[in-house]
């Protein structure tokens, strides 16, 4: 995790912003955000699906969402949609900036709204494709990973990077662990000679993979402490999640309105 998004949640445990109806989380000192391989690797299954619909109850925790089936990355893909608990649909009309999708070119942070309440994403715009990493407790499906972590993304293109690195990382995660550093370096080796934004930024990604385990929080969470550029970081912040929502809400309009057309 990096110092901009450690600030945000320090602002949201500080109380300088205030989060939706949901008490905030606490984490162990020593926790460590699971890494992208790690989060493929422990999850049950690994569903891209449409949010279809929403349960919302009095808290957000108890709230569920259905899901349709799309592709099953990693398990058995469901015969018919699923209740996904701890979490509920928002509309574009709520006017309270939770109508937000993930950026498609973000591959190490979580969903910008993972760093307030709750410590993981809960809110999903209706009608959203994602790809949803998730595990059996009690019964029923819940996100997998712990805070932080990239449970639930935004998958706007069949192409979209995050679509190909988790397919990819679920066949390391599948292989014998002798053979999963030749299988990420081959691959990083590959998308370094691309030339195009999505390939670099992917093999960066498996280069974070290769670099092992997040640091501690507790460390993180020092770092950004002892910053001096609290302010400077949380405006560039505020403009690259504008930029960002901005080109995931085209790229969602564009989809549509080919779905319209293709009607």
């Amino acid at each position: 995790m990096s110092v901009r998004y450690a600030l945000t949640a320090i602002a949201i445990l500080s109380g300088v912003i205030a989060p939706p109806a949901a008490q905030a989380c606490s984490v162990v000192s020593d926790y460590r955000v699971p890494t992208n391989l790690e989060l493929a690797a422990d999850a049950q299954l690994i569903l891209l699906g449409r949010v279809s619909g929403g349960d919302e109850a009095e808290g957000p925790f108890e709230s569920a969402i259905t899901v349709e089936p799309v592709e099953a990355v990693k398990g058995t893909m469901p015969p018919a949609p699923i209740t996904i608990r701890g979490a509920y649909t928002v509309e574009d009309t709520n006017g309270r900036g939770y109508y937000v999708f993930s950026d498609p070119y973000e591959l190490e942070e979580a969903h910008p709204l993972s760093y307030i309440g709750g410590c993981i994403r809960y809110m999903f715009p209706a009608d959203t494709t994602a790809l949803f990493f998730l595990e059996r407790r009690d019964g029923e499906w819940r996100s997998a990973g712990g805070p932080f972590s990239r449970w639930a993304e935004d998958v706007l293109a069949e192409d979209a990077p995050w679509l190909r690195l988790t397919r990819f990382y679920a066949k390391v995660a599948a292989a014998p662990s002798d053979a999963r550093v030749a299988m990420l370096e081959a691959e990083r080796m590959i998308l370094l000679t691309q030339e195009d934004r999505a390939s670099q930024l992917m093999a960066q990604d498996i280069g974070r993979q290769l670099d092992g385990p997040n640091e501690p929080w507790n460390i993180i969470m020092q770092r950004a402490i002892e910053s001096r550029d609290w302010g400077r970081i949380e405006n560039e912040e505020r403009e690259a999640r504008e930029a960002r929502a901005a080109e995931a809400d085209t790229m969602a309009e564009d989809i549509m309105t080919e779905d319209i057309d293709e009607e």
